[in-house]
């Protein structure tokens, strides 16, 4: 019979995601498409995926999250004018509201910083 696991044990063995396994460029390219409303929670998401600090749990729900974003075929097709975007936007914001007390300054500076490069301040 298997042994009940501890509560202080993590429930699920995640390995440590890093920024080597995410590509980067098909996303900056999805995010181009949705918009900087979309990119600053998905950059955040992101972010606080790719910091070792954050709990495997978090983890595993974040990374959900971009990988919705990522499907172009979820609830709301992306490719539908205004709307498409939209079911990605509530479950970017739903994960971070979950994880939120994990968002150092740090990580959101980071995010900030990429959403400047990909959408410079100024520009359309």
């Amino acid at each position: 019979m298997a042994e009940a696991s501890s509560f202080h044990e993590p429930a699920v063995d995640a390995e440590v995601i890093d920024s080597s396994v995410i590509d980067e460029g098909n996303l900056r390219r999805l995010l181009r498409r949705a918009g900087r409303s979309v990119a600053r929670p998905a950059l955040e998401v992101l972010e606080l995926l790719l910091d070792q600090d954050t709990p495997h749990q978090a983890r595993l729900t974040l990374l959900a999250a971009l990988t919705y974003l990522l499907m172009p075929a979820d609830l709301l097709p992306d490719f539908l004018p205004v709307v498409g975007f939209s079911d990605d936007l509530v479950a970017l914001t739903a994960v971070i509201g979950l994880w939120r007390h994990h968002i150092s300054d740090d990580i959101r500076l980071r995010a900030q910083r990429k959403l400047d490069r990909w959408f410079p301040p100024g520009r359309p």
